[in-house]
């Protein structure tokens, strides 16, 4: 590789393994053990990828012994092929992690498959009438759940029911608890909270501004909801007490929970948008416990995912480009300077490697190396 080529390298060149598929990615997934990943596309398909690179930006620095200067060589072979599934749907499939390597997925015809890590379907694991649209599995209790929209099945210590939730709406998101013994659910503008371990018992029903595009809980009673081009909602399922944030200039799509920096994340600002959680957000002020994170752009984000360990975020905006940045900072590193609207973000268990999807249909795997953040 000549000086040129050497010079034009980005960093996302020099930490990530990257893939084009034939449509845009819509969600990744490690597995519970973080050795695979999954990227399902817009086109009904899923990638499979293994985190382990032969390659890996450790074992490519070097520091000069005059200077102490740090350099990444660059890769020196392509990464190893996808494995992708057979085209399951006629639109994007729901996906979750499943034991400790393996996924769920979410079929065009009401069924619900492992993925092996290896790529292999199995055999149909629960079924329902028509369209899987959402799927949540609970590593900590085996639980799992499905809806294709209309019933709910609910499958724990290898026995299903069908959730009698008596929603006048179609159900389009599920999420359960981090212990795996409450259920919420979006039918509409309401979210509804169950007891897990009860088929009968339903905890509560609340109101949303708008409809969830996405349930995030934080420990077993708190929960935040993406309601697009409605803000967000927060929801404390302990007092019942329900605070709405709206007036962003972009569709709020992704919202996470920061556990070591205590802190609430959303997209859909010009900037990373993050409040403090030590004073809970009142009647949709914004400027309560605001954190001041990254820089402001041009572009929204429109995608996160926060660090499970440390106080970092990572950012993906709508001109592609992928940053990662301390909350409550304004420092920032970009991982990658441009590219098509990032469509998801998620970290590795261990925090080590963070993965990336865009419109365009580029999945990624960057591996954070350990020098870079101490």
């Amino acid at each position: 590789m000549n000086q040129q080529a050497m010079q034009n390298l980005t960093l996302f060149d020099l930490l990530a393994r990257s893939w084009h598929r034939p449509s845009a990615i819509t969600d990744a997934h490690f597995s519970a053990d973080g050795t695979t990943i999954a990227f399902p596309s817009a086109d009904g398909t899923v990638a499979i990828a293994a985190v382990a690179d032969s390659e890996p930006p450790n074992m490519r620095i070097r520091v000069s012994g005059d200077l102490g200067q740090t350099t990444i060589r660059p890769r020196e072979k392509p990464p190893v092929p996808l494995i992708t599934t057979p085209q399951l749907a006629a639109g994007p499939i729901p996906v979750t992690a499943f034991g400790q390597s393996d996924f769920l997925l979410g079929g065009g015809a009401g069924d619900v498959l492992l993925l092996r890590a290896d790529g292999s379907l199995g055999e149909p694991v629960l079924k329902l009438e028509t369209a899987i649209v959402a799927i949540d599995h609970s590593v900590a209790n085996g639980v799992t759940v499905a809806t294709d929209g209309n019933k709910i099945l609910l499958v724990r210590q290898g026995s299903q029911f069908a959730l009698a939730h008596g929603a006048t709406s179609p159900v389009s998101t599920v999420a359960l608890s981090p212990g795996g013994d409450h259920l919420a659910f979006s039918a509409g503008d309401r979210l509804c909270v169950w007891v897990s371990g009860d088929e009968t018992m339903l905890l509560d029903d609340f109101a949303c501004a708008g409809q969830p595009v996405s349930i995030r809980w934080n420990g077993q009673s708190l929960l935040a909801c993406a309601l697009g081009a409605d803000g967000f909602s927060l929801i404390d399922c302990a007092s019942r007490r329900t605070d709405a944030v709206a007036g962003f200039p972009a569709p709020v799509r992704s919202v996470c929970w920061s556990g070591p920096a205590n802190a609430l994340v959303a997209s859909g600002a010009f900037r990373i948008a993050a409040w403090v959680m030590d004073t809970p957000l009142l009647a949709g002020k914004l400027s309560c416990g605001a954190l001041e994170t990254g820089r402001a752009r041009l572009f929204p984000v429109e995608a996160l995912a926060a660090h499970p360990s440390k106080g970092l975020v990572a950012a993906g905006f709508a001109n592609g480009q992928i940053v990662v940045a301390q909350i409550g900072m304004r420092d920032e590193l970009i991982v990658r300077p441009a590219g098509g609207p990032v469509t998801t973000l998620a970290w590795s268990p261990d925090g080590s490697h963070l993965a990336a999807g865009d419109a365009d249909g580029v999945a990624a795997i960057v591996t954070i190396a350990a020098q870079m953040f101490k």
